[in-house]
């Protein structure tokens, strides 16, 4: 589906509401979707829903869509930085439908328009073009990782081989458990780490980052958090887990 000018018109009628309601949307968008699809909570940092960190994010990110609808290629900063963080955590072409289907149900029900009017077949066409963008962008990303010398795409799995510090404040390091090279990494580059959460079948994700350039072992520093949740990662690698326990790790990557 390609946009028409009227569909333009249309995406760019909705930014003063964008403006003014723009983290309710994105907060509704994702009740909606993590209550429809759970299979999602292993995917999205659930710290960062419970903040607001990620809804606001996503309202930023969907307005300066809107405005810059005529032209996205304005956007590739925004671009780079929202492929290189889907990448990390292997955010994959089949999940855009999902996203699509709840984002678009949820400008229908927040915004009160029926879903045949021509306002929801517009944010179709844009989301369909923005997503056409990063699923592009995205692939190139897993390609370029997997085809470099200890370079992989998606998750591989880790084994947690020292840890040094207290309560507060670790130093973990990781190996891969394939015993295979890894990818080296530079300083403030970063990887993601999926932990499973104690006494839930849920797996969550976040990224950490190296202090120093890292070779043949990943290393780096878990500080707790002050307000931790259930779902708070760094609190559950602090107080959970050993040397001798698995994680998962996505490629290193450059901020």
């Amino acid at each position: 589906m390609s946009m028409t000018p009227e569909h333009i018109e249309l995406v760019k009628s909705t930014v003063p509401v964008l403006r003014e309601n723009g983290v309710a949307l994105t907060s509704y968008f994702y009740q909606r979707m993590l209550k429809n699809n759970p299979e999602l909570n292993n995917v999205f940092n659930l710290d960062h829903q419970s903040t607001g960190r990620q809804p606001r994010a996503l309202a930023a990110a969907v307005l300066a869509y809107a405005e810059h609808i005529e032209n996205p290629s304005v956007l590739a900063k925004a671009i780079e930085h929202i492929t290189t963080k889907h990448v990390s955590l292997d955010i994959r072409p089949e999940q855009y439908a999902i996203v699509g289907e709840n984002l678009l149900h949820s400008i229908s029900e927040v915004l009160d328009v029926p879903m045949e009017a021509e306002l929801i077949a517009s944010w179709k066409a844009a989301y369909l073009q923005l997503a056409d963008i990063l699923i592009g962008v995205e692939k190139q990303k897993y390609e370029n990782l997997a085809a470099q010398t200890g370079g992989w795409a998606g998750w591989r799995k880790f084994n947690i081989t020292h840890i040094e510090g207290n309560d507060k404040s670790k130093r973990i390091t990781l190996h891969p458990q394939d015993q295979q090279a890894i990818l080296p990494a530079q300083p403030r580059d970063y990887i993601s780490v999926r932990i499973e959460v104690p006494g839930q079948n849920l797996k969550q994700p976040q990224q950490f980052t190296f202090v120093t350039a890292q070779s043949t072992q990943y290393t780096f520093d878990v500080i707790a958090e002050e307000n931790p949740t259930d779902f708070s990662v760094a609190n559950i690698l602090l107080n959970h887990y050993n040397i001798g326990d698995v994680v998962e790790v996505t490629a290193p990557l450059s901020r």
